[in-house]
């Protein structure tokens, strides 16, 4: 049977699974998952007569939430420790299947990977199994030719390769799903990095001025100490940080924030503005309502939250927000577009970011 490999966060393995049985099955595809425990990785394989490329093709991998990336798996090969160039090259030949003509190759490791080793020899390893594969005609000549697929190998030990590839049009911009972000020093907080992972994934490439720019107004509500607030200020706008805890002094020096000390579940601003952000620790149900109202009475444009999940019953959890999110903007008639999407710096949590069009 045909196979994809999805990639999520290590212990979120089923809910990845049922959300892409469920998401094939709209398109009326369907297979059955295999997880891998606590690994971040996913075998969902195809029933026919559908294929794994037909799902890829047709199943946009930005309408996902627990799937951060995936690819097609064409085999698992055996890697012997004195040629594994050649083993792989003679593997493919042997599987005897036809995949979308690649340019360029892209070997991965687990993303807990612990073993340092494991990872040097991957990132040593693409130039001479690259040269390889070109060789053999199985890459491209031309690495930089247009193709419509990337060829994947995919490490989990030095003893097995799982190869495949992905599709150009339908994965994710970062390998694995994961922008690599270095915290500065002068941060309020770690959870600056996933305000500014939310923007990398949800924000258009190469638009991110048009939603950022021009000195923009902005509430963050519970933002003490000051987290999203910073990342905020960083782009040049005037943010009112909502929270009944004492924010960063050296964040509150810059001129650009007013502390407000009030509830940001009741807190509302007295005009609309541009970015409404929301990290606050409560029931995600609840964030789920105080986002709709915010784009439902005009307070802003831009909502960008995070759910907190329940331990028990994640799925079906982000299932009840969805519908309160969808069905609560039909009934206010503003037309927006969700997204949503486990982050590579969530935990037991997703990040929304909706919308207004028009």
């Amino acid at each position: 049977m045909d196979q994809i490999l999805l990639f999520c966060r290590p212990g979120f393995e089923t809910e990845a699974g049922r959300e892409m049985t469920d998401r094939a099955s709209e398109k009326g595809m369907f297979g059955y998952f295999e997880p891998e425990a606590d690994q971040g990785r996913v075998r969902y394989f195809v029933s026919p007569p559908a294929r794994a490329e037909d799902i890829m093709a047709s199943l946009p991998l930005d309408e996902l939430v627990f799937v951060r990336d995936w690819m097609v798996v064409l085999g698992a090969l055996p890697l012997p420790a004195n040629d594994r160039v050649g083993a792989v090259i003679s593997g493919l030949r042997s599987l005897n299947l036809g995949w979308p003509g690649c340019a360029r190759l892209e070997i991965r490791v687990p993303e807990n990977n612990a073993d340092r080793d494991l990872g040097n020899f991957a990132r040593k390893w693409v130039s001479p199994l690259s040269r390889g594969l070109r060789g053999a005609g199985l890459l491209k000549s031309d690495q930089n030719a247009p193709a419509p697929a990337r060829m994947e190998v995919f490490l989990p030990d030095f003893e097995t390769a799982l190869v495949g590839y992905s599709l150009a049009e339908n994965r994710a911009r970062y390998v694995g799903g994961i922008p690599r972000l270095r915290l500065p020093a002068s941060a309020p907080s770690r959870s600056a990095l996933k305000l500014e992972e939310a923007w990398k994934v949800f924000l258009p490439e190469g638009r991110e001025l048009d939603y950022l720019g021009g000195g923009k107004k902005a509430a963050d509500l519970g933002a003490a100490p000051g987290g999203w607030t910073w990342q905020l200020v960083r782009q040049g706008m005037m943010v009112t940080a909502v929270d009944n805890g004492p924010m960063n002094d050296e964040l509150m020096a810059s001129g650009q924030v007013e502390h407000v000390e009030a509830d940001g579940f009741s807190w509302r601003p007295k005009r609309g503005i541009d970015w409404m952000v929301c990290d606050i620790v409560d029931q995600p149900r609840k964030t789920a309502r105080l986002a709709v109202t915010w784009l439902g009475e005009g307070l802003c444009r831009y909502a960008l939250f995070n759910l907190k999940l329940p331990m028990k019953k994640r799925y079906e959890e982000w299932l009840i927000c969805r519908d309160i999110l969808e069905s609560g903007l039909e009934a206010t008639g503003v037309n927006a577009r969700l997204r949503a999407r486990h982050l590579y710096h969530d935990r037991e949590e997703i990040t929304c970011f909706i919308e207004r069009i028009g």
